[in-house]
């Protein structure tokens, strides 16, 4: 059939591809099963389930054609931007090219919060050098992005620092991560 409007033919094409039961919706599983990074991993299961409340429109835990239309621009985007970080080109992120996306972003992160963020989200391996996927680089920024956006919310004379109480805090986390 034809893509419908507004649909790139291509996307819709995917679509159909990787709607391997036929619904007319793409769940988790089924994105998972569909992209992979440049090692050939497939995307984590936690960014997945992000990307997909993202575009999920109807809070059914899927999205349509059209949601995965704007999910494969919005991956291209972040593919542009890590193959722009990824410096020397390995197809994954190290930690000095962590830090430097996050000044270039506009984040004044310390080098200890990168490496906590390196150890937390980089693949379980035997290298002493740690790095990260696209799906985690993803994953890192689009989280870092919600929580600052609720920090912003609260520190309304822009200062970089707000006064909260513990559940406040509770709260605005768990609202924004999940």
């Amino acid at each position: 059939g034809n893509a419908p409007p507004g649909v790139d033919p291509e996307a819709f094409a995917w679509f159909q591809a990787v709607d391997a039961d036929h619904s007319g919706f793409i769940s988790v599983k089924e994105l998972k099963q569909a992209l992979v990074n440049n090692n050939w991993s497939s995307f984590n299961d936690e960014t997945c389930l992000l990307m997909i409340n993202m575009f999920d429109k109807t809070r059914s835990g899927r999205i349509d054609v059209y949601g995965f239309s704007a999910l494969l621009r919005f991956i291209q985007q972040w593919k542009s931007l890590f193959q722009q970080y990824d410096r020397d080109q390995s197809g994954s992120i190290s930690f000095s090219e962590l830090q430097q996306a996050f000044s270039q972003m506009g984040y004044n992160l310390s080098p200890q919060f990168s490496q906590l963020l390196l150890a937390r989200y980089a693949q379980r391996s035997p290298n002493p050098n740690p790095s990260i996927q696209l799906d985690r680089f993803i994953h890192i920024c689009m989280q870092l992005q919600s929580l600052t956006d609720a920090f912003r919310e609260k520190d309304t004379a822009m200062v970089g620092n707000v006064r909260l109480g513990y559940e406040d805090f509770l709260t605005m986390v768990v609202t924004r991560m999940l």
